[in-house]
C-alpha cells in the first residue's frame, strides 16, 4: 500500500505540468484518448484499489482460489505501482496521492461491508469489472499516449491486466469453492 501511495504522491505534479500533452481526438477503435496525466491518475487509483481489495480478500475470502488470486493482485499491482513511480520519478514528478474516486471508494466499501457468505462472489464481480475498465484504460493510453515512457508502460502492462481479467473470469462466482 505504501508503494501505491508513493506513486499516487507523484501524480499531482504530473497532472499539474503541461509537459505531458493531451489529445482530444477520438480514435478509430472507439476509445477516447484521455491524456497521459489522466491515465496516470486512473492507473494509480486502479492499483491502489487492487492492492486494498486484495488485502481484504486475503482475510475475508473463503475460497482458496480467491485468496490466491488476491495475493497475485497485490503482488502484480504493487509491481505496476513501483514501475509507474519510477517513470514519474525520472521525470522529476513528486505529486501527492490522489484520493480514491467515488466508484472505487464505493467498491471498497461494498467489500468491507460484505458478509463472509457474500464476499467471494462480490470480490470476483468487482475484479471482473475493474479489470475490464483497466483494459480499456491501458488500451487507450497504448494507442494514444503522447509521453513515450508512459505509453510504453501501458503497452507493457496491458497483457498482465488482460491475464488478470481472464483469471478473474475463471474464478468461482457463486461463493466458496475450496
Amino acid at each position: 500500500m505504501r508503494s501505491s501511495l508513493c506513486v499516487a504522491a507523484l501524480l499531482t505534479g504530473l497532472l499539474s505540468t503541461s509537459a505531458i500533452g493531451q489529445t482530444a481526438s477520438t480514435m478509430s477503435s472507439g476509445t477516447v484518448p484521455i491524456g497521459d496525466g489522466v491515465f496516470v491518475k486512473k492507473a494509480t487509483i486502479s492499483d491502489m484499489y487492487e492492492i486494498a481489495a486484495g488485502h481484504m480478500a486475503e482475510t475475508k475470502a473463503t475460497s482458496a482460489d480467491v485468496k490466491t488470486f488476491a495475493n497475485r493482485m497485490i503482488t502484480d499491482h504493487t509491481k505496476s505501482s513501483d514501475e509507474l513511480k519510477s517513470i514519474l520519478s525520472k521525470k522529476g514528478h513528486t505529486p501527492a496521492p490522489p484520493p480514491f474516486d467515488p466508484a472505487h471508494k464505493a467498491m471498497l466499501n461494498k467489500l468491507r461491508n460484505a458478509s463472509a457468505q457474500d464476499f467471494d462472489a462480490l470480490y470476483v464481480q468487482e475484479q471482473i469489472q475493474a479489470h475490464q475498465e483497466a483494459v480499456m484504460l491501458f488500451t487507450s493510453e497504448q494507442q494514444s499516449g503522447t509521453d513515450s515512457d508512459i505509453k510504453n508502460f501501458a503497452a507493457k502492462t496491458l497483457p498482465v491486466i488482460q491475464q488478470h481479467l481472464s483469471m478473474a473470469q475463471q474464478l468461482p462466482k457463486g461463493g466458496a469453492a475450496h
